[in-house]
């Protein structure tokens, strides 16, 4: 009888140690491809591979726990002197999960014996957007830019913070760029209705092949338009919204989305008390102090009262 022996991946030990309630992690998805990175597959290279799978070529079964949804939830998975199967039959060759271990910027869906990295080329903005993993939830590189935070902190993280600096997030709420989905899953999980606009088609695939993003597709709260959101918040009726998660690209990306006249019309569809938390950037830096300041006389200029910098969140709240 074969013995069977099990080692814990640090990756899916990690899973353990996240907010609750409204912040927490999303919940393991089902019916999506496995999907992995350096942090899952190199665990399994250097903590196992050497030890254990001489013996599994002997005809023991090595059991290993890791993670095939990039670090949501544990999973079993089986090594061999051939590789590593997972439980739904998907197996990984050792010389492809060496090709994973060495591409920390990448994330990528196994199907078959195969493994495709989760990136797509945008015909709307000419760029290649790709699903970077990080010690948490993935971001979105865009030609090379990460389009979270993630020194000192990771995605889902930098999200919370963001909810939370305009919680209580309740009524209509209006997320102004889609991106990977997380503001819009934490907002929906209080909210009525959340309305969230992406500008790049190529943005929403990228976000239906991550995990941590499937909420976003499964809430029937969560309403999703593409197109500019320059252009889509100007069409939404006057007052129709309770809070505004407004999260733009950075400054040189989109300078639109920081004008006076991007605040006049997220003003205008705003309730009267309604709140507003506008991303910004670093403050301790020298770009992101310059920011900040024209962004806070134009969020003035525009109508809105109680303009609070949220240093915490990168960013700063208002009310109408």
């Amino acid at each position: 009888m074969s013995s069977k022996q099990r080692a814990n991946s640090a990756n899916a030990a990690s899973a353990s140690s996240s907010p609750s309630g409204v912040f927490a992690r999303p919940t393991p998805p089902t019916a999506y491809p496995v999907t992995v990175s350096h942090m899952q597959i190199a665990p399994l290279l250097e903590a196992c591979f050497q030890r254990q799978v001489e013996r599994a070529a002997s005809g023991d079964v090595v059991e290993v726990t890791t993670s095939a949804d990039l670090g949501l939830s544990p999973v079993i998975v089986t090594l061999s002197a051939e590789g590593i199967r997972y439980p739904t039959g998907e197996r990984l060759p050792w010389d492809t999960a060496r090709s994973i271990a060495d591409s920390p910027n990448q994330c990528f869906a196994i199907e078959g014996h195969a493994a495709q990295a989760v990136a797509r080329f945008s015909p709307t903005t000419n760029t290649l957007r790709s699903l970077m993993p990080t010690s948490g939830a993935p971001t979105t590189l865009v030609s090379g830019f990460s389009m979270h935070r993630i020194k000192g902190t990771e995605p889902w993280a930098d999200s919370v913070a963001k909810a939370r600096a305009v919680a209580p997030i309740t009524g209509r709420t209006l997320d102004t760029t889609t991106g990977l989905g997380y503001t819009a899953i934490l907002a929906a999980r209080s909210a009525a209705e959340v309305v969230t606009i992406e500008l790049d088609p190529t943005g929403l695939e990228i976000a239906q092949r991550n995990p941590w993003s499937h909420e976003l597709f499964d809430q029937p709260n969560i309403q999703r338009i593409v197109g500019d959101a320059f252009e889509v918040v100007a069409e939404q009726p006057a007052a129709s919204f309770d809070c505004i998660i407004h999260d733009p690209p950075y400054l040189s990306l989109a300078g639109e989305l920081y004008s006076e006249e991007m605040y006049r019309r997220l003003f205008r569809t705003l309730r009267k008390g309604g709140r507003l938390f506008h991303y910004i950037g670093d403050p301790r830096s020298a770009s992101g102090a310059r920011t900040t300041a024209g962004v806070l006389r134009r969020l003035e200029a525009a109508g809105f009262q109680r303009i609070t910098r949220r240093p915490d969140a990168f960013g700063v709240t208002a009310t109408t």
